[in-house]
């Protein structure tokens, strides 16, 4: 597939000034009177652009170039407030002039029938940047849903981005430097972000793309828990439309093991806080439990396809975990665990509303085509790897904290065919 028409680059070093991270708000406050500005004016452009492209089949170059200046603007202003960048940007949405940028390709045509519904085929993105970003375009008042602001600017209320600028805040006035999972989360959330108001705009007939592994991100710090993923992208409609129903079984099975599981994480804490590791039968009886979790996620959200055994058994179902074995852990962050989970939970309710809003989409896609998006069914994965992180960090079975970046060492892979023998050569004559 062809790149998207709107992509971002990302140059950001994650070095942050103490000082401008404390007063972050209050030096944004000219960026968010003039984004203001500017969405009054591009809702007339978006209209007139709307009505031009109806009739002609493409963009013209002048409004083009001018909400592309907007969405760039947007994207720079919004990457300052929730600290996905450092230096106070420029007011006019130059390309190329600040660490988080968008490039967007020129004027090209667009099919007509997908312009004069574009308003309503963008809902559901604009639910996902929603969850994800904390904002969605509204057109008419150019304001976020959460909140006030302007589309891309730091007025934006909920989604995870706001999770991880306000986790963020306190971890550059204390190192000086964002964590690179933040970053990473908040460039996908602006790089969606973008491509709606790009898609709304009509700056591309490009539907956003959802994937978290595009572009591929930088490799993340050694894990705990890990996924592997071997799907197809094929779903069955029947089981698809009663899949609810079916994962009922899953559902009580699973909460009756989650009594025993409950004690077994309070031992391997005590434990694990006496010994310096978990016991391995713990750690066993926990990292089973985690991965029959994790299969009846998948299953139930529709980021697999089988029914799923009971067992938690590894390397038996399309989407798994790999956990590492028992490891000497900190006894002080074993000690303070579930204060330093805390954080985590959060995030997790974050990820949790976008993997529900991802099956919605799923189960009606997969209705119609009978199989899924590989976009959308990465971002399912993505929201499901982090809470299978989250959870492996509460049951103590690792002590590395849960990463909130998209991760590019994850197998998230289809199947490929093994390529033909090569010819064997044919003997020399004699």
């Amino acid at each position: 597939m062809e790149p998207h028409p709107i992509r971002i680059v990302v140059t950001d070093d994650l070095r942050r000034s103490r000082l401008t991270v404390f007063f972050r708000l209050l030096l944004a406050i000219p960026h968010i009177v003039w984004l203001l500005l500017w969405s009054i004016a591009i809702v007339v452009v978006v209209l007139v652009n709307w009505v031009v492209t109806l009739i002609i089949g493409r963009s013209p170059t002048a409004l083009h170039n001018f909400s592309a200046a907007y969405i760039r603007y947007s994207v720079h202003v919004r990457a300052y407030v929730f600290l996905a960048a450092n230096p106070f940007p420029g007011f006019t949405g130059e390309p190329g002039s600040y660490p988080i940028d968008v490039e967007i390709a020129p004027p090209a045509t667009q099919r007509r029938l997908v312009t004069l519904f574009r308003i309503v085929l963008v809902i559901p993105a604009l639910l996902i940047s929603s969850a994800l970003a904390g904002s969605n375009f509204s057109l008419g008042t150019g304001r976020t849903r959460g909140g006030g602001g302007s589309f891309g600017g730091g007025g934006g209320g909920g989604g995870i981005a706001t999770l991880a600028a306000f986790f963020g805040w306190f971890v550059s006035l204390v190192r000086g430097r964002m964590p690179q999972g933040f970053r990473d989360l908040l460039a996908f959330g602006l790089r969606y972000e973008a491509q709606v108001g790009g898609y709304v705009l009509l700056l591309t007939d490009r539907y956003p793309s959802s994937n978290p592994l595009d572009p591929v991100p930088a490799p993340a710090p050694p894990l705990g828990v890990r996924m592997h993923v071997k799907d197809d992208l094929q779903r069955s409609r029947l089981t698809v439309f009663f899949r609810l129903l079916l994962s009922l079984p899953h559902l009580v099975w699973l909460t009756l093991w989650g009594i025993p599981a409950t004690l077994a994480i309070l031992a391997n804490w005590v434990a694990t806080l006496v010994v310096g590791r978990p016991p391995a039968p713990l750690h066993r009886f926990l990292s089973a439990y985690l991965r029959y979790r994790n299969h009846v996620s998948a299953y139930l959200f529709l980021l697999a396809n089988p029914f799923p055994g009971f067992v938690g058994a590894p390397r038996i179902y399309p989407v798994d975990l790999e956990i590492a074995g028992p490891e000497r852990q900190s006894r002080w962050v074993t000690g303070f665990r579930f204060i330093l989970a805390i954080p985590a939970l959060f995030f997790g309710v974050g990820f949790a509303i976008v993997l529900a809003i991802v099956a919605v989409c799923l189960w009606i896609v997969a209705l119609v085509l009978g199989r899924v998006p590989l976009g959308l069914r990465n971002l399912g994965l993505y929201a499901l790897r982090y809470t299978d992180q989250a959870n492996g960090y509460i049951y103590v079975l690792t002590d590395r904290y849960p990463y909130t970046g998209p991760i590019a060492t994850d197998t998230h892979e289809l199947p490929r065919a093994e390529p033909p023998p090569a010819p064997e050569p044919e003997p020399l004559p004699a």
